[in-house]
């Protein structure tokens, strides 16, 4: 079976002192990091998802700023498809689906920023196109959520999120399980 490595948003606005600052965004880019050294030592595809916060109330990602850009832990190797993306679904308005069909992709290693919108999103689409999907868990980020005045911490977010695509759209693994298998 055919696999790619999907790396979305692991921008600079993530992290300290960023526009978006997610809860542990440093480990979890150094777990992706590890990942994509085991894809590039096996030649596999690697995609870089680079997400523009283009519209009217858009407050991160903004573009020209150094919060857009990708993180020097993960940062593209020449040759490597980085996809430029405006909404949470990486599919959408982009031609990644074209690019992975292309390559005769079945199965996706998912990992990146931010659990609860982005990584969700893309991995639902996904499995939605027929792609086989696996999530790492310590290689994605989310934030403290608050809904209806109660306020739900990054790794309830995290637990909550991951367990809900279990049901259905991914495996979950941790990024030692992966590199394991």
């Amino acid at each position: 079976m055919s696999k790619a490595l999907i790396v979305v948003d692991v921008q600079n606005d993530y992290f300290e002192n960023g526009a978006m600052e997610l809860v542990g965004p440093l480990p979890v880019s150094e777990n992706v990091k590890l990942l994509l050294e085991k894809f590039r030592a096996e030649k596999l595809p690697v995609v870089h998802i680079h997400h523009l916060g283009v519209g009217p109330d858009a407050t991160f990602f903004l573009p020209g700023t150094k919060g857009a850009e990708i993180h020097a832990n993960v940062q593209p190797l020449d040759g490597e498809k980085v996809i430029m993306k405006y909404y949470p679904n990486s599919f959408r308005d982009t031609d990644l689906l074209a690019h992975l069909q292309g390559l005769g992709i079945k199965e996706l290693v998912i990992t990146g920023m931010m659990t609860h919108m982005c990584i969700d999103a893309t991995t639902r689409a996904a499995r939605d196109f027929g792609f086989e999907c696996t999530v790492i868990g310590d290689a994605c980020a989310t934030k403290d959520l608050e809904v209806n005045g109660a306020h739900v911490k990054a790794a309830e977010v995290q637990t909550a999120f991951l367990a809900a695509l279990a049901f259905f759209y991914a495996s979950i693994q941790t990024t030692k399980q992966y590199l394991a298998a």
